[in-house]
């Protein structure tokens, strides 16, 4: 005898599923050079070949930052070196970073990035800039990833930031290097959302990362949203699955995840992946990633048994 078919709420929960499985395939996340030593350990736990950024305080020299793309590519991973424009004091400075990068076989995918200083320290005032100079592919760049704000920015004006965005699609274009755009983190999946579909409205047809905050304490993340200017109201926390008023909990993105995965729609928000920022430290980010993908697998294979 033939099973009914499924309801309406069936067949939500299966899409939701299936939606989050698609997010979380080929996930990145970040790494600090104090955490090095984790790499090898977490080939247990994260697949090979997984993008990895490289995240540096202003103090790195190139040399620190060379050899932590060469510990992630060492490790089985794929290092995404950051390269921040306002940053870069000259031409050749850039010209060392990506000509050691390539030497060290790290080149072949980068973040570029405005980065912090309000003005540029050398010849590049923005990403589009580093992008259009055509020094990254004369160093083996085949792909670069750019920056992307569903919260806005505190100091630009929404309008600036879509200019900004479609002017690095458009240098990507010229250039002829595949690029994705990488979120800025949050905590809010509907403006996410929201954001994923006016940005496909706009004609952004590059593929999406979301940026999800790795497990932490609350308050290790409300101090780093403070400092990145990302808003977090109580009503946005309490969807999250965090109190603002118990802030030695530690929560994790469980609820965001699924709320970007029920709300999740390929016709509207077009190819998205997830990236983790890795808050509460990459071996910690990585095993809740783990975790969270095999109860992912376990529910999938539960759900597609006969009965």
């Amino acid at each position: 005898m033939r099973s009914p078919a499924p309801g309406p709420s069936a067949r939500s929960r299966d899409a939701a599923a299936a939606a989050c499985s698609a997010l979380l395939a080929g996930f990145s996340l970040d790494i600090t050079s104090n955490e090095l030593g984790e790499l090898v350990p977490a080939r247990a736990v994260i697949p090979a070949g997984t993008p990895v950024q490289l995240a540096f305080p202003d103090s790195a020299d190139l040399a620190e930052r060379v050899s932590t793309a060469r510990a992630i590519k060492a490790a089985g991973f794929a290092p995404v070196p950051i390269i921040a424009a306002r940053r870069l004091r000259s031409q050749t400075m850039l010209r060392e970073y990506l000509a050691t990068l390539r030497a060290a076989g790290a080149s072949e995918s980068v973040l570029v990035v405005g980065g912090d200083p309000a003005r540029p320290q050398g010849p590049y005032p923005d990403a589009a800039t580093v992008i259009g100079s055509g020094l990254l592919e004369e160093h083996g760049v085949r792909q670069a990833s750019v920056a992307g704000h569903p919260g806005g920015h505190p100091a630009v004006a929404d309008g600036v930031l879509w200019a900004a965005l479609a002017a690095k699609t458009a240098a990507l274009r010229r250039r002829g290097l595949a690029g994705e755009v990488i979120t800025q983190f949050g905590f809010d999946a509907a403006q996410v959302l929201a954001w994923l579909a006016e940005a496909r409205a706009r004609g952004i047809g590059l593929k999406m990362r979301v940026s999800v905050p790795g497990p932490a304490t609350v308050r290790r993340l409300l101090a780093i949203a403070s400092r990145c200017g990302v808003a977090v109201t109580a009503p946005v926390a309490d969807d999250y699955g965090f109190s603002l008023t118990e802030p030695a909990a530690t929560a994790g993105p469980d609820r965001f995840i699924q709320a970007l995965a029920s709300g999740y729609d390929p016709r509207l928000h077009g190819e998205v992946r997830l990236h983790f920022n890795a808050f509460g430290g990459f071996t910690a980010t990585a095993e809740w990633i783990s975790r969270f993908r095999g109860h992912q697998v376990a529910a999938d294979d539960a759900r597609t048994a006969p009965s």
